[in-house]
């Protein structure tokens, strides 16, 4: 029986991993698309990610996913690492990864917003949450970066949205125990991403930098199986809303990371543009105490 002393430390961890190792792949998916396109890229990443772990787990005694498990995690897949982290990977071709991290900060939002299709009630604390954020990213289309850019503006709302949809629907489809999940979730949704690869007509590359091996590396590894990882659990541990609190602080770590490593400049309408998202996401996160329901501690 885990207490709750030591269920809220591997909250913290988890919460952790996806704050900053999530707030540093946008860097990481910007260098690994300048040899791999996007999608392509997606596809290697979790394919790779999801087989490591997948192998891993099965060693270790894990059961397989039956049918009705890879559909869902097929289904969980499709909406997370393609349509969520791929059409990301694909705007970052056009916009720089501090924006499109700032972007994707509006996560919450939609989780609040999808939740209510299962029965939460959103409160008018999280109303003004989600209106305060709208104006973020109305100030960021009109007078941002992505001024004049609707349709980069568009896909990345896109992205959080189905990046929210799955994450929220995930908790309420049959999946795999534990980690077995996260490793089916990312397993299909490399493939499904290779799929969009070729149906796309992507050229896969001839040559590819050291930097952007490393990169891939980084987003396998740390990206995937340890960040992806921490999210599934977090996902079945605490509220989708809080889950997703990683879009709190990767803004802000891509934001660090782009301007040290990438020489990325940040105007100053992006920052007011940062902070009036982050209300809007505080006032979401914080509109109930009931963050982690009693009978999940197990």
């Amino acid at each position: 029986m885990m207490t709750q002393k030591n269920h809220w430390l591997l909250v913290i961890i988890a919460l952790t991993c996806t704050y900053f190792i999530w707030g540093s792949t946008y860097l990481a998916i910007k260098y690994a698309i300048e040899s791999f396109p996007p999608f392509f890229m997606v596809g290697i990443r979790f394919t790779v990610a999801g087989t490591l772990l997948y192998i891993i787990l099965r060693s270790m005694g894990h059961a397989a996913p039956n049918l009705v498990q890879w559909r869902g995690a097929a289904l969980v897949g499709l909406l997370l690492p393609v349509l969520g982290n791929g059409t990301v990977s694909h705007v970052q071709l056009h916009v720089s990864s501090s924006v499109a991290a700032l972007a994707i900060a509006t996560a919450p939002i939609w989780m609040a917003i999808f939740s209510s299709l299962w029965g939460h009630k959103i409160s008018r604390r999280e109303w003004l949450g989600i209106a305060i954020g709208l104006v973020g990213i109305l100030l960021l289309n009109t007078r941002g970066s992505l001024q004049g850019d609707w349709l980069s503006a568009a896909l990345l709302m896109f992205a959080a949205a189905c990046w929210s949809l799955g994450s929220v629907w995930s908790k309420h489809m049959t999946m795999p125990d534990g980690l077995m999940g996260a490793a089916s979730q990312m397993l299909c949704g490399g493939l499904i991403a290779l799929l969009f690869s070729v149906a796309f007509g992507e050229h896969w590359p001839v040559q590819v930098s050291a930097r952007s091996w490393a990169a891939i590396a980084f987003l396998v590894v740390l990206g995937s199986i340890v960040a992806f990882s921490a999210y599934h659990w977090l996902l079945h541990h605490v509220r989708p809303m809080v889950a997703s609190s990683n879009t709190f602080v990767n803004p802000v770590v891509a934001f660090v990371v782009g301007a040290l490593f990438a020489d990325e400049r940040i105007h100053t309408m992006e920052y007011i543009a940062l902070a009036v998202i982050l209300v809007g996401v505080f006032l979401v996160l914080t509109a109930t105490r009931e963050a982690v329901p009693e009978e999940q501690i197990v």
